[in-house]
């Protein structure tokens, strides 16, 4: 399933980033944020707006589209 579909609350886990471009994927390795990262999404921004997910303590704000590259299992 993609980080997307996930409602807010959730606990998931990243399995898969390879979709997404090099350079966001970058960032958010130095972010501690990878395949296998735990994250919970804490809040989703109306009219296609960006998805804030919390990571290690940190929250992060991620563009709807790079979430939707984001393949993700419940935990």
């Amino acid at each position: 399933m993609l980080l997307t579909e996930i409602h807010k609350g959730e606990r998931v886990r990243i399995t898969n980033t390879d979709q997404m471009n090099e350079l966001v994927q970058r960032r958010l390795l130095d972010l501690g944020i990878m395949q296998g990262s735990v994250i919970m999404i804490k809040r989703i921004l109306p009219l296609g707006g960006p998805i804030a997910i919390e990571a290690k303590g940190q929250l992060i704000g991620i563009r709807r589209r790079e979430a939707k590259m984001i393949r993700v299992e419940s935990i």
